[in-house]
């Protein structure tokens, strides 16, 4: 099972980016899927998870600035970041749970595959 983290990068504050994160390997058609990120120095933080049945779960920090979303036939899930900040730089990983409940769940704990990371920086 691989997941692949694409669509990270430099952007100014204000701007959007928007993250893709391919599964490959297994189908995750009834768990759920999601993003977490880590800032230098700081633990990895929950952002947004999605289950196959469309049901979201998203941090009060950004919930008024991302969208989360999934394409089940493509096994991928995106993250919309619009108006971005200097304090979401941050390394995003996406995380995909396996045979498990399909909640929205937040804890990290909770998802057995992760991508390898893309990094975001958002210059003020």
């Amino acid at each position: 099972v691989q997941l692949q983290a694409s669509g990270g990068g430099l952007v100014q504050a204000g701007d959007s980016l928007r993250l893709s994160c391919q599964a490959s390997g297994h189908t995750f058609s009834g768990s759920p899927m999601g993003w977490f990120r880590q800032a230098p120095g700081k633990e990895r933080e929950f952002v947004a998870t999605i289950t196959s049945s469309g049901s979201i779960n998203i941090a009060e920090s950004v919930k008024d600035r991302f969208t989360i979303s999934r394409n089940n036939a493509k096994i991928t899930v995106y993250l919309q970041m619009n108006m971005l900040k200097p304090e979401d730089t941050a390394v995003y990983f996406c995380a995909a749970a396996g045979n498990r409940i399909n909640r929205p769940v937040r804890s990290p704990s909770f998802y057995d595959y992760w991508g390898q990371g893309t990094l975001v920086t958002v210059s003020s």
